[in-house]
């Protein structure tokens, strides 16, 4: 049996943060929405039951908080800077999807969120 892909995911992590282009946003903070999945081979962890070989969740998590902490005006800023950041800590990582949703955007709109998708490969 051989895995063809396999993933650590982080589901609609939720932070307030203080993203934004508008005053306000920089101000009082907003909240938002994080799903994220990581590709990582994940067969050795499969066999060993060793945390040394998998990408610790609670380890991806603090990372995306770090990023998350530091203000922007753009989701892709800060979306750019956690991919960036994973790669950089977890060499093994072959590939990341990531979606962050500004929740109650202020757009005029009545709306579960705005925000952006992106994926990445090593």
């Amino acid at each position: 049996m051989k895995i063809e892909e396999s993933y650590v995911f982080l589901r609609n992590v939720r932070f307030h943060a203080f993203h934004g282009v508008l005053p306000q946003e920089r101000q009082v903070g907003g909240e938002f929405l994080l799903s994220l999945r990581v590709g990582y081979p994940l067969a050795k962890a499969m066999e060993s039951d060793e945390m040394g070989d998998t990408l610790n969740y609670a380890t991806l998590f603090n990372l995306v908080k770090q990023e998350m902490d530091i203000p922007s005006q753009l989701l892709e800023h800060v979306s750019g800077r956690i991919a960036k950041a994973i790669m950089t800590v977890f060499p093994g990582v072959t590939s990341i999807d990531l979606e962050l949703t500004k929740q109650n955007p202020p757009m005029g709109a009545d709306s579960d969120g705005a925000g952006v998708e992106m994926h990445w490969e090593r």
